[in-house]
Formats: C-alpha cells, structure tokens, sequence
C-alpha cells in the first residue's frame, strides 16, 4: 500500500481529546490511600493525583486496545496514546529508586511524543515522517521515543506477569525477570551491571501493594488487565516499524 510520507502540521482541524477525560474514574475504596502524584512539570501540563493508579491504567489501556479493535488497527491518534502512557509513569515511581533510570527515560519519551501531538495526528504520522527523513533510529527521533515507550509499557506488562507467576515471587525476582526479557538486550554490559545491582533496592511485595494502594486479590485483577489490555497496543506500535522493513533488533 502506497504512503505519503510528507510531513502533516495540524493546521487542518483534527480531533480533539481532553487530556485523560477518557478515563471514568473507576470507584474507589473507602480504605486509607497514598496520594501518587504525577509531576505536571514532566509532562507540560496538569495530569492529577491518583490514589488507587492500577484501575485508571488498566482501563486506559482497555479503551485503546477498543480504539484498535473498531478500527481493525488503521490507526491511533498521539493524543489518547500519550494520555493512556503519562499514566504508567506512576508504576515506575512506584518501583523506587532501583528504576530510576527507565523512569526518567519514559517519561523524557512520553514528554516528546505529547509535544510532536501538536504537530502530528497519529503514530503512522510520525514514523512517516522519519523514514521520509531517514531519521528512524537518530537518537531524539519520534520514531526512536515511540520505540522506547512501547519498551516501557512492555516491561510493565512482562514485571506484571512474572509478579503474578508465584505466589511466592518477590518483587526483585519479577523485575529482574523481566529487566532481562524486555530491556537488557538493548542495553551496555554497564547499564544492566547496574541495574541487577539496583534490584536489591526495590520494594517488597508488601510494600508495592500499600504504595498501589491494592489488595493481593484486587492487585491481581487489576495487573490482569493492564496485560491484557496493553498487548494489542505493543504488538500494533511494533507492526507500523515491520510493516515499514524496519527490524526490531535496537
């Protein structure tokens, strides 16, 4: 299928989306919670305090993957996409200082795909745009932030599913696990040194549920849907890159 790879300002009108007005806040518990702020600065705008995160992700990520569903995967506009992955950031704050450093790479990422939403329209807009300008893989290019987020959601998704594998399966095994399944391979013998040193700095699996304010119970089904729901989400982003020849090896 033949592609325009001009570049689209949206000077055009195009659809517009309040920021995270998507979302219906699911009922909270009448339990004590933890304020987990979301740090506005980050992001160029008001993006809240949540006190239960798990439900607000796993439904933003059910109403995207609807998104993809209804349109048979033609497209997805930036702007539900960056709402629905400001809100991650808040696991990764949630994981401590042992995951400092993808917080802070996720979060630069989403920042710069929510700055390119007032430019472009959709994700196919802008992996357009760099292969026209064959800046796909150039460090600070759109299509290398999308390709970092998507590692983003997936190494949630993955710590998800190793957290929920045992009952007995600490927080440091899940997120070595995972580390190891999803990021490691990209990264410098240095960078994942540090990383598995850092491991012995995370949470306890106590600990993780008073900070995600969840139950043993409710955490599970809320980890459940956020797998489920961000899968078809991950395996589209990686499609426009392979629909494009472009390998998934970086």
């Amino acid at each position: 299928m033949n592609r325009s790879f001009s570049k689209k300002p949206a000077k055009k009108a195009m659809t517009h989306y309040p920021s995270l007005s998507f979302l219906k806040k699911p009922k909270q518990d009448t339990t004590t919670v933890i304020n987990i702020e979301m740090n506005e600065e980050d992001y160029g705008g008001e993006v809240g305090v949540l006190t239960k995160p798990l439900p607000f992700i796993a439904h933003a990520f059910e109403e995207l993957s609807k998104i993809l569903a209804k349109n048979n995967e033609q497209d997805l506009h930036l702007i539900p996409f960056t709402d629905a992955c400001r809100l991650v950031s808040v696991l990764f704050n949630c994981l401590g200082i042992a995951f400092k450093f993808a917080e802070m790479e996720y979060v630069a990422k989403v920042r710069g795909l929510v700055e390119a939403s007032k430019t472009y329209e959709t994700l196919n807009n802008i992996l357009d745009h760099d292969v026209e300008h064959d800046t796909v893989r150039k460090p600070g290019s759109l299509s290398r932030n999308l390709r970092r987020v998507r590692q983003g959601l997936d190494l949630i998704r993955a710590l998800f599913e190793q957290f929920l594998s045992a009952d007995e399966c600490s927080l440091r095994e899940a997120a070595s696990s995972a580390y190891a399944q999803v990021c490691a391979p990209y990264h410098t013998w240095a960078v994942r040194t540090a990383v598995f040193a850092g491991m012995y700095a995370l949470p306890s699996r106590e600990q993780l549920l008073l900070k995600l304010n969840e139950t043993d119970q409710s955490v599970e089904k809320e980890m459940r849907r956020y797998m489920a729901a961000s899968l078809p989400v991950i395996d589209y982003i990686d499609k426009l890159y392979i629909s494009r020849n472009i390998t998934l090896d970086w």
